[in-house]
């Protein structure tokens, strides 16, 4: 070997030995808050992603969409018509807010959302429940933020992961939460006209 490779290999196994000493002393185990936010596209598929986990680990999980109408997404379809004994899948709003016009009926559909949420998180078969866009329906205060946190902090079993998705999460929500994400946007191509695209966005 050159002396470049043994100084890289040396490098590898120092920073492998520092890794593994690290890695011993996480031991714990428990269900997690996660919070997908921020503008940057990605909070709900990176959210998807840990369901698709979940199905292929055949661990039982729900997903409750706060927002998104009755429009055809991929990782609904998919797991509708593939997956359906893995996940429940509930579509509980009727469009973005500034679609329905109507603040009184955006409250209704939430409120739903959000009992059957709490439904599906209290049921320990759950490994995982996604609620996706909930972030939006608080923002909105369509759900008491309080509620949130209270059930999150003192009803939700505690080997259950649980991940919020949706721009501008209220910081109580951050506070308790045990993994926080903030996607940035740096690029998007509907600045330059270009419409949100299937296999892309839905």
């Amino acid at each position: 070997m050159s002396e470049d490779t043994d100084r890289h290999a040396m490098k590898m196994a120092k920073k492998k030995a520092a890794r593994d000493k690290i890695m011993a002393t996480k031991t714990d185990k428990k269900g997690l808050v996660i919070v997908h936010t921020g503008k940057g596209k990605g909070k709900s598929s990176a959210a998807f992603g840990m369901i698709f986990r979940c199905i292929a680990h055949g661990m039982p999980c729900a997903v409750v969409q706060f927002i998104k109408g009755g429009m055809s997404t991929g990782e609904r379809d998919l797991i509708l018509s593939k997956f359906s004994n893995e996940c429940e899948f509930h579509t509980m709003g009727e469009g973005f807010t500034w679609e329905t016009q109507d603040k009184s009926r955006d409250t209704e559909m939430a409120a739903a959302a959000w009992e059957k949420a709490k439904d599906l998180i209290r049921d320990p078969a759950n490994k995982m429940v996604l609620l996706d866009e909930i972030n939006i329906a608080l923002r909105y205060d369509y759900i008491p933020i309080a509620d949130v946190v209270k059930f999150l902090t003192t009803e939700k079993p505690e080997m259950t992961h649980v991940v919020l998705t949706g721009r501008n999460a209220h910081a109580d929500l951050i506070e308790i939460a045990d993994l926080v994400t903030e996607m940035e946007l740096i690029k998007h191509p509907f600045r330059s006209g270009i419409k949100a695209q299937i296999g892309v966005e839905f």
